[in-house]
């Protein structure tokens, strides 16, 4: 399969299928052409010597610093490489696979002024699996990824190092095994291959995804303790959430409901007039979740779409803008966003399993979900653990979308902070899968002790997954290996999948 780049708008899947799946790319005729006719208008723009930002000029506070036509290859690989300034360990290879994914639908719109050859070398890279060694830390998100996105650029020119294979190896070694020829970069084509927020809009599409699976699966998790705890239906009523007028929450208690279907385990008598908030209000919660993503993955597929670079060239009306569209803010403030929701996705469900574990709130079943408390603690402390990451997911929501740094001697004085965000939004939902995993072997454990009957038929498709990965507790054991092969599940999509295939595709 191959993802077409330059004749249609791609999607945060799309960006997914390249970086995680590994499908190729292909750049439509579309995008050639697109690419060649604003790279003759700039080869005439710099023959007519035209001043040009980043061309023929300083960067930053340095634009003010005219070059001279000799030296302008020469600065676009100075340029490469001074910007080349990151720390820490190398970014994950998904990450690097989508911010490439997403800098080449940037430069295939045809306004960016690169050599095709720039975008073509990207694009082999990305199919014969060369990935540049970038650390994950130095972007401060405007002028756009320029640190990272500089340390994957060197590799276009055969320095720096990169994973091809399975090994780390020198960027020369690396192009060279994979028959792709190392570029010379002229004029403009360095400041295109780092000018944008791709890092951000590439791997925080790659978020929305897990985003979007996360919220999946708490509606799976909150169904099942919704049955466990056998709790009064009448909370997933469409009419109270349609009267209310929040598409999230109607389509929340949708997707419980269908989830629910055909539940014996929900027949039982002996129902509250009103059930506790963490409980009745989930569809509210995570309904809002819903309603968040919607709005950031508008913003991430419009970014990832767009043009994020400076200047701008628009050939055919013969004008060349200075503006600010590398800025990161349109989606480091989405993407904040949704960290801080699925962070409440996080507490709501460790609040979901103190009940049922609490035998003062479990409505009827045994202390920590064992025959034998007292001797046995059971899942006591499985509690704890989804407390401690409800804290720490608490902390990781601070947003860093306001935390702006002057740069460049205070000519880039505000900056997006996004690459922080990315981060610490893609630890909100590694431990946020952790919570959905914990709240579910919980779950599974109340199905088994109020068998014979039975749950509804997505939360029974849920329960023979985890008993695939997570056996009945009889007796006390260790109990995180359970957690984390369950959250390995859980991340994987096999139990939502599973589920999906029982009532057919929560939309």
């Amino acid at each position: 399969m191959s993802v077409q780049i330059g004749d249609s708008k791609i999607s945060i899947y799309d960006v997914r299928k390249v970086a995680r799946h590994n499908d190729k790319i292909e750049l439509t005729p579309t995008a050639v052409d697109r690419i060649n006719h604003c790279r003759k208008f700039v080869d005439k723009k710099v023959a007519e010597q035209e001043v040009m930002y980043g061309i023929n000029t300083g960067i930053g506070d340095l634009a003010k610093m005219a070059l001279p036509a000799e030296k302008l290859e020469v600065f676009q690989k100075l340029l490469v490489f001074s910007h080349a300034a990151g720390y820490g360990d190398p970014m994950a290879i998904e990450f690097v696979r989508a911010a490439w994914t997403s800098r080449i639908n940037v430069l295939s719109q045809g306004h960016s002024g690169c050599n095709l050859r720039v975008v073509e070398t990207m694009m082999n890279m990305l199919n014969k699996g060369v990935i540049p060694v970038s650390c994950e830390k130095g972007s401060v998100g405007a002028c756009g990824d320029l640190s990272p996105l500089s340390q994957m650029s060197l590799v276009m020119i055969g320095v720096g190092e990169a994973f091809y294979q399975g090994e780390r190896m020198s960027a020369e070694d690396a192009m060279n095994r994979a028959g792709i020829p190392i570029i010379k970069f002229e004029a403009r084509d360095g400041l295109a291959s780092i000018n944008g927020s791709n890092v951000i809009s590439g791997a925080g599409s790659l978020l929305m995804c897990d985003a979007v699976d996360v919220v999946k699966n708490s509606e799976i998790a909150a169904a099942m303790t919704l049955e466990a705890l056998n709790t009064n239906p009448q909370a997933l009523d469409e009419r109270i959430h349609k009267i209310r007028g929040f598409a999230g929450a109607v389509r929340s208690a949708q997707h419980i409901r269908e989830i629910m279907k055909d539940s014996e385990i929900m027949k039982r008598t002996g129902k509250n007039v009103q059930d506790a908030y963490a409980l009745r209000s989930t569809p509210q919660v995570v309904g809002a979740v819903w309603d968040c993503l919607d709005f950031a993955r508008k913003q991430f597929e419009i970014e990832i779409n767009g043009v994020g670079d400076n200047p701008i060239f628009f050939p055919d009306e013969g004008i060349v803008l200075t503006g600010a569209n590398f800025q990161g803010t349109p989606i480091s403030y989405p993407l904040d966003f949704v960290g801080s929701g699925l962070a409440m996705v996080t507490v709501i469900s460790e609040r979901r399993l103190n009940r049922l574990l609490n035998k003062a709130l479990s409505m009827g079943l045994p202390a920590y979900l064992t025959k034998g408390a007292g001797m046995m603690s059971g899942m006591m402390l499985m509690q704890y653990t989804a407390g401690a990451l409800v804290c720490e997911n608490r902390i990781l929501s601070a947003p860093a979308s306001i935390g702006s740094i002057p740069a460049a001697a205070d000519q880039e004085d505000f900056v997006s902070m996004g690459m922080t965000t990315l981060l610490k939004t893609r630890d909100i939902i590694k431990n946020a899968f952790a919570g959905m995993a914990m709240e579910m072997i919980a779950g599974a454990q109340a199905f088994d002790l109020l068998k014979p009957l039975k749950p509804g038929k997505g939360s029974l498709a849920a329960y023979e997954v985890i008993r695939k990965h997570v056996p009945y507790m009889d007796d006390d054991r260790p109990l995180h290996n359970d957690i984390n092969a369950m959250a390995a599940a859980v991340k994987s999509g096999e139990v939502l999948a599973a589920v999906e295939s029982a009532v057919g595709e929560l939309k």
